[in-house]
């Protein structure tokens, strides 16, 4: 539909045009029970009042609705004929008067791809679930608005729910006559905006902080889970964080939470992690933990808390004019989670985390053909939809915390307390910021942000080591390097940490110096005359952004040494820099695996641990040469398998080796364990097999057909729930069966009655590596399909869709067919939709880096 893709231009006209004053927004949600009436979508009725001022009256604009239907529209009194001015997407809104107020009277669809007013039925107890997700412009699928970021306005709701629910909003609400009435918000965007309901269980606590000026804080606090999952739900921990990071906010914030209470929901077949609307945070579901986790999941689950905790400064209070300075709330939320995490939880080392598995995320963005600078350049709201990615999130937070090494903690915190204050309830640019950063720290900002964040591409760091006649470092050297496309040298501030191995068969650092970077080469001076090291670490304590790079005797060192390093960040920095040599085609793939059957089983983060087993995973799914890759599942099996038994009962690190094991099982007897394991004939001292690790055994057995349609069956009913149901999803498309994956691939495909969770669970069942010569013949298929699913599907499907069943896993003999497939597919459709374009050459990029790796393996 085209005026559902807003661009740019448009909302920046409309933004000179409009100032709105408020909303009244008004939701009947009673049709969320019951029989579905009609043969269209279950539908409720959503009426909208906007106060808004024009400064051009006369003038024409428009407002932003997708819905089934339109029953009325009223502007200034004067009644619209619907048929007339709304065209499914847009409300045609002429002859403006200075002071204007529209009212649409609207029938708003239910959701079932976790865009817009979601409904879920739970399969256990048939309760009905609601909630709202709308970043970044699907609040209009619920109410009559102008969808974009700066055009922002108090909301009024009131809403009218089934006999018995409970119903959540941005404000306090209070249920009188049988509506919902909902205290009026502070000034914020429509994206922000939110409605949960349904029958939720529902826990409290509250937060206080007293200021120096003796004025006290009060915020009450909730929490909110599907009846289902109240067993599970650690709500104690959840709020344990959300204290512990209040109190880290207010301490370095200077400014009080501004949006009275804080409520945090749980709730099923999100997209997302989470969604930052003040006073209702959503988080998907999956962080309520069924079974046994290690961890590094706790500590996953309090980031994100933090993460979008630091939203409600860095995005609701102060939010971007466009998608464009998209980072400004997310590079610094995702910056925030980690340095409050470490500044405020127990979670101590959640840097080494943040190395070794986000900034994985965002190299891998930044080379990328669709790499883009951390400022981009957004079009329209497809673009947006993208922008959601390892740049925006990872890099943006890399840099910040790079920024910080070059200003200063500080002054990079005086920085954000000068911007809040400054830019409350309002909207900003880039400019905006830099400009308190240079107030604070006297630094030359424009040089910066020029170096960082309007160029795109990842530079790399190489140590060169030149010793003297007696053994003794003459000069230490950083040579930094740039892809030709992306050719851009910028200044680094680093810490270049020296190592040797102690006679206790250490390896430890004995000097290490900050120093700055600038250029293709740049001499490190403290080095001069010092022994000589076994290895260089040229971003030790990672404090800038860049792909670390290892001469030749520190590449030795560490094929003898790496387990031996006593530092569990600088132990993690130096995995990462070997996983971007194999990506890179630098270190043969079956090298790394090597490193992780040799070195993994000492890892004492367990973070990194699970980090090592997913990297060498995809090492053998795309990277070794093919003849290689049975001989390489069968020492990961064999290497995961002996440290399964060797872990101590009942740790973390015997989980996290047994959930390694059954993703590499293949072999008979390995297949043979993991049923026995589930039967109870097998046993590993320690070792529980909960519901969770059944599933994660389940389905490598109905990959490889050892466990059929009859056995996943019973195992549903063993488990009747939402959570069950997707992992039996997943398990049924598992199945090595050409009538199964043509089932499958319909399901996805051909029709829509899929929910988004059911889709996921479908397309990550069908793509399994193990069954490349079944898939095959699905890449003409694909490539026939995907521009009509893009246009006919809704972008978040259609991402899944587009992302989830690129031939990603072709036989040996047609993986340069493939290739060349996908090349044809690029050529023929130069017009096709930018955003479906760019999924498209990100997957075909992928998949030529796989093949370049597979080549340096053969050679």
């Amino acid at each position: 539909m085209p005026g559902e893709n807003l661009t740019r231009d448009e909302a920046r006209e409309r933004a000179a045009l409009l100032s709105v004053d408020g909303y009244d927004v008004s939701l009947d949600l009673r049709t969320a029970v019951g029989d579905e009436v009609g043969d269209g979508p279950r539908t409720f009725r959503s009426v909208t009042t906007i106060r808004f001022r024009s400064n051009e009256p006369g003038a024409a604009t428009f407002a932003d609705l997708i819905a089934p239907s339109v029953t009325a529209v009223s502007l200034n009194g004067k009644d619209l004929d619907p048929g007339a001015v709304f065209d499914g997407s847009r409300i045609l809104l002429e002859d403006l008067a200075a002071d204007n107020e529209l009212i649409v009277d609207a029938q708003c669809a239910y959701s079932r791809t976790g865009e817009g007013l979601h409904r879920f039925v739970d399969p256990e107890d048939g309760e009905v679930y609601l909630y709202t997700q709308y970043e970044p412009a699907d609040s209009r699928r619920v109410f009559a608005n102008f969808e974009q970021p700066d055009l922002k306005a108090p909301f009024r709701f009131e809403v009218r729910a089934p006999e018995g629910w409970t119903v959540w909003s941005n404000g306090v609400g209070e249920l009188t006559d049988g509506v919902w009435k909902f205290a009026e918000t502070k000034p914020i965007s429509t994206y922000i905006t939110c409605v949960t309901a349904g029958p939720y269980h529902y826990v409290t606590d509250s937060y206080s902080r007293t200021f120096e000026d003796g004025t006290t804080l009060e915020i009450p606090l909730g929490a909110l889970c599907r009846k289902g999952l109240a067993p599970y739900f650690d709500s104690d921990d959840v709020f344990l964080v959300t204290k512990q990071g209040l109190d880290f906010f207010h301490d370095n914030f200077d400014y009080p939470y501004p949006f009275g209470k804080y409520d945090q929901a749980f709730v099923p077949e999100y997209n997302l992690g989470a969604m930052e609307n003040p006073g209702l945070v959503t988080f998907r579901e999956e962080y309520i933990f069924r079974g046994m986790v290690t961890q590094a999941s706790y500590e996953a689950r309090a980031n994100v808390i933090l993460h979008e905790m630091a939203h409600m400064w860095f995005g609701d209070l102060v939010t971007m004019v466009w998608w464009d300075d998209l980072w400004l709330k997310e590079s610094f939320a995702d910056f925030m989670g980690t340095f409050a995490n470490v500044g405020a939880t127990r979670f101590k080392d959640a840097w080494i985390t943040f190395a070794n598995r986000r900034k994985a995320w965002a190299y891998r963005a930044d080379q990328l053909p669709s790499t883009h600078p951390i400022t981009a350049d957004i079009r329209d709201l497809q673009d947006a939809k993208l922008n959601f990615d390892g740049i925006t999130y990872a890099k943006g937070a890399s840099v910040l915390k790079q920024l910080v090494a070059y200003v200063g903690r500080d002054a990079f915190l005086e920085g954000a307390r000068r911007y809040f204050k400054r830019h409350a309830y309002g909207n900003t640019r880039l400019g905006d910021l830099l400009s308190v950063l240079a107030e604070t720290s006297g630094r030359d900002m424009a040089t910066w942000s020029r170096a960082w964040l309007q160029t795109a591409g990842v530079n790399s760091l190489t140590p060169q080591v030149l010793l003297d006649a007696e053994g003794r470092v003459d000069e230490l050297a950083v040579v930094q390097e740039a892809a030709e496309s992306h050719p851009e040298l910028r200044p680094h501030r680093v810490k270049v940490g020296l190592y040797r191995r102690t006679e206790a068969g250490t390896l430890e650092r004995y000097a290490g110096e900050e120093v700055d970077v600038d250029g293709p080469r740049s001499v490190v001076g403290y080095a001069a005359g010092l022994q000589a090291p076994d290895l260089v670490l040229v971003n030790d304590d990672d404090l800038t952004y860049c792909k670390t790079r290892f001469d030749e005797q520190s590449l030795a060192t560490l094929k003898d040494h790496l387990g031996d390093i006593t530092d569990p960040l600088a132990r993690a920095l130096c995995w990462s820099a070997l996983w971007n040599l194999t990506r890179d085609a630098l270190l043969p793939a079956r090298e790394f695996v090597d490193f992780v059957l040799r070195f993994a089983g000492r890892e004492s983060d367990i973070g990194v641990l699970q980090m090592l087993q997913a990297w060498a995973n995809s090492a053998l799914v795309h990277y070794v040469a093919p003849e290689w890759r049975p001989t390489g599942e069968a020492l990961l099996a064999e290497g995961a398998l002996r440290e399964l038994r060797a872990a101590e009962p009942g740790s973390q690190h015997q989980l996290a080796w047994a959930r390694f094991f059954a993703t590499v099982a293949s072999a008979s007897a390995d297949l043979q364990l993991l049923r026995g394991l589930l039967e109870g004939t097998e046993k590993i001292e320690g070792l529980e097999v909960d519901q969770e690790l059944r599933w994660a055994f389940l389905e490598p057995l109905a990959a490889h057909g050892a466990a059929d349609e009859t056995v996943l069956a019973a195992e549903l009913a063993r488990d009747d729930t939402a959570s069950g149901k997707r992992h039996q999803v997943r398990c049924l498309a598992a199945r090595p069966s050409e009538a199964v994956k043509a089932q499958a691939w319909a399901q996805v495909v051909e029709s829509d009655a899929l929910s988004n969770a059911l889709v996921e669970a479908t397309i990550a069942g069908f793509a399994q590596p193990s069954q490349r010569e079944l898939t095959a013949p699905y890449v003409s298929k694909y490539f026939a399909a995907i521009e009509r699913v893009w246009q006919e599907r809704s972008i978040q499907i259609g991402m899944d869709v587009v992302r989830g069943l690129f031939p990603a896993y072709p036989p040996q003999q047609e993986a340069q067919s493939t290739l060349e497939a996908t090349d044809a597919w690029l050529t023929a459709h130069e017009d096709a939709a930018p955003a479906l374009r760019r999924l498209v050459l990100e997957a075909r990029d992928d998949l030529a880096r796989a093949l370049r790796a597979q080549a340096l393996a053969n050679d």
